[in-house]
């Protein structure tokens, strides 16, 4: 009797168990991103969060039944507090993926994690050419500077640009932009002489005091989205906006979401990038419009792009996997292809990194405001700093 009724409760615990596990499988799929919010770099996480939300807005936030749930975390731009919310998130939360990184140093101090925890990681903003190569778990959606300056400086030199001076922030990213610019510009015939700026609080005063002294026939800018106003406010305080020398840059520089509070001084200047909020295409356009509308107003930039492009990564991978994670997902990530608002991209599925148009604008003012306009593409470029 005792042996039955034992019996009989192990069965009610075992269908009590497996009902509780059933219920668990339909719990939501929880995304981690992780952005900085507040600090100097908060444009980049409020441009980003927003294009998240937009994405699972329009598109729906259910993948095989299961609702996506992100959870937003603010680092502040501090690696130590990147890492330290990473790790919460995966152990704590239990996310399927984390997602976001504003800066170089932020998906550094993660991607140890994501390979412990085998947690995806999509890298929406930070641009480093190295970054997959620290986590088979990482995917990127966002660029790789050396991407964007390599077919630039081959533009330049083919259009009677000679002799250049690079200023860049001192950090990976615009490191590899002064590399990478540098040596294709050199391949070209031309010349370069490169100076680094400090990252946190820079002034640019006595860098373009350097400029002004050695007059040559271009300076090319790289600084973090969200410093160009700065830097542009030092350049026409040194005058250097009418001193011929011309100024060129990485899209970085004249992003969307700042552009136009820099006024006229802007005009004219000419940039690479993988994104403008004037690119030509259906997509883009209604990108535009449901963005503003969002967002009282608020212009979408390259970073807002790369968190809605990095939702539409997930998502997709997510389906082919009916919501499972780990390497399945990352696996399911690689080779995805569509038409971003940018244009056409990819996921390298060898490399994991993204693979996209490289346009080069010149920003002009359109129907009273400034845009970044496009007027050359160079298509489907891959990341050439891979394995350098």
């Amino acid at each position: 009797m005792k042996k039955r009724t034992f019996l009989g409760l192990g069965g009610a615990a075992l269908a009590a168990m497996l009902a509780i596990g059933g219920a668990q499988a339909q719990d939501a799929i929880k995304i981690g991103l992780i952005l900085p919010m507040t600090g100097p770099f908060a444009s980049t996480g409020k441009q980003i969060s927003a294009a998240v939300n937009l994405y699972l807005q329009e598109k729906g936030a259910t993948v095989a039944g299961r609702k996506i749930e992100v959870i937003l975390k603010d680092d502040t731009g501090v690696a130590d507090v990147t890492k330290r919310l990473a790790q919460e998130l995966i152990v704590n939360d239990k996310v399927t993926a984390i997602a976001g990184f504003g800066l170089t140093p932020l998906a550094l101090a993660t991607a140890p994690l994501a390979t412990q925890g085998k947690t995806p990681m999509v890298v929406m903003s930070a641009a480093t050419g190295i970054i997959p190569d620290t986590s088979p778990y990482i995917v990127r959606t966002s660029q790789v500077v050396a991407q964007i300056v390599v077919p630039f400086a081959e533009w330049a030199a083919k259009n009677n640009i000679k002799n250049v001076m690079t200023l860049v922030s001192n950090y990976g990213p615009g490191i590899d932009v002064e590399k990478f610019f540098s040596e294709a510009f050199f391949a070209a015939g031309g010349k370069a002489e490169n100076m680094r700026v400090p990252l946190q609080n820079p002034d640019f005063s006595p860098f373009l005091q350097r400029v002004a002294d050695a007059k040559p026939e271009a300076l090319l800018v790289f600084v973090p989205s969200g410093v160009g106003a700065q830097f542009m406010k030092q350049f026409v305080e040194r005058g250097l906006d009418k001193s011929g020398i011309r100024l060129i840059a990485t899209g970085d520089l004249t992003d969307d979401d700042i552009l136009n509070g820099m006024g006229d001084v802007a005009l004219g200047v000419v940039t690479a990038h993988h994104y403008s909020a004037a690119h030509d295409s259906p997509e883009n356009k209604a990108f535009v419009a449901a963005f503003r509308k969002a967002n009282n107003g608020l212009r979408p930039n390259f970073m807002a792009v790369s968190g809605y492009d990095g939702m539409h990564a997930l998502v997709e991978g997510l389906k082919k996997t009916n919501g499972q994670g780990g390497e399945a997902l990352v696996n399911a990530m690689k080779g995805l292809s569509w038409t971003s608002p940018r244009g056409p991209i990819s996921i390298d599925p060898e490399t994991r990194d993204i693979v996209q148009n490289v346009y080069i604008r010149k920003v002009e003012r359109v129907g009273g405001e400034l845009y970044n306009v496009e007027f050359a593409t160079i298509p489907n470029v891959k990341n050439p700093a891979r394995g350098k």
